[in-house]
């Protein structure tokens, strides 16, 4: 049914801003769609497996129902529970490839036992095997037996999709990922695998594990003799473990007989705390002003409980009378 003119024409405002919907990332891939027809199908297998088999006569049911491994009703069962029926794409799948799923089921899976290989890898040719990428299912970098020399994640892998370039996890680096980024050091590297482990958090580089095996000091750490140590605190910067080795005092503190130390707002000439009545608390680097207990806190002022309650009663006689209104 069309809106007339007018209708349509007032929709537009409401459409404009409706969010695009996002019909990519929702939408599975034809890989994707095969993968789970296939990953349904093999659960089908496995709550099919024991089906009709009492724990009676073992063997008698062994001998009788072997057939029903095999059987054309057990695969029509299994098809029956591959798909929901609000799925639609599940649905419109299974019924476009149902002869290829019978065929290989009656004909194919002794020779061929692997569904997934068979059916989306080799048939549909929608998949590739594990290890490999794109239209022609080219090896990822570093192999298809351990791409990214197994430090990383292939782009593309398993799919008929990317470029096969690494994407490599963190502490890896390189084309192969068998780098070490900062941070990290090779702990063991061979022709085959290449591991990057952690440094000590006070070396930006390392060649070890410890803070004394530091190529660079981490933000914040300094070398001292032969080993990262951590600036105090109260430094910005500085030459080693300690308030009296610091570059500059952070804000709060002030350098007093050598070293960065704590001021104290509080007992400043200069009153930190400006409202009448209130109290001041120092505080490491800083101070906070609290009104005393029982005090009302107002804008300019703790107001004791006496005046507070004289204030009270004073705006109430202030108030106009009954007979005023």
């Amino acid at each position: 049914m069309c809106l007339p003119r007018r209708a349509a024409l007032g929709l537009l405002p409401l459409l404009l801003l409706l969010p695009p919907a996002p019909e990519a990332a929702k939408k599975p891939t034809p890989c994707q769609r095969c993968r789970g027809l296939v990953d349904k199908f093999n659960q089908g297998l496995v709550d099919t497996a024991k089906k009709n088999f009492g724990g009676g006569n073992t063997a008698w049911e062994e001998k009788t129902l072997s057939k029903y491994k095999s059987s054309e009703i057990r695969l029509l069962e299994i098809l029956e529970g591959l798909c929901e029926s609000s799925d639609f794409e599940c649905n419109q799948m299974l019924e476009a490839q149902e002869e290829h799923l019978e065929a290989w089921w009656l004909q194919l899976k002794n020779e061929y036992p692997d569904l997934f290989e068979w059916f989306c890898v080799k048939t549909l040719k929608v998949c590739c095997s594990p290890g490999t990428y794109g239209p022609d299912c080219l090896a990822c970098q570093g192999g298809s037996q351990r791409p990214c020399s197994g430090n990383g994640h292939c782009s593309g892998d398993g799919s008929r999709q990317g470029d096969g370039s690494c994407r490599c996890h963190v502490g890896y680096q390189g084309p192969l990922c068998t780098d070490c980024m900062d941070g990290y050091f090779s702990s063991l590297r061979n022709e085959t695998h290449s591991v990057c482990t952690a440094c000590d958090e006070s070396c930006k580089t390392c060649s070890g594990p410890t803070n004394r095996d530091c190529g660079e000091c981490e933000v914040g750490w300094v070398l001292d003799e032969g080993a990262c140590v951590e600036c105090d605190s109260s430094c910005v910067g500085c030459t080693g473990e300690g308030p009296g080795n610091c570059k500059e005092c952070i804000p709060g503190y002030a350098r007093e007989h050598g070293q960065c130390a704590d001021v104290d707002e509080c007992s400043l000439a200069e009153k930190a705390c400006v409202r009448k009545n209130e109290n001041c608390y120092n505080t490491p680097g800083s101070y906070v002003c609290v009104c005393p207990d029982g005090f009302e806190e107002t804008e300019d002022a703790c107001v004791p409980p006496a005046e507070a309650e004289a204030t009270e009663e004073e705006s109430l006689t202030q108030l106009p009378g009954h007979e005023d209104l």
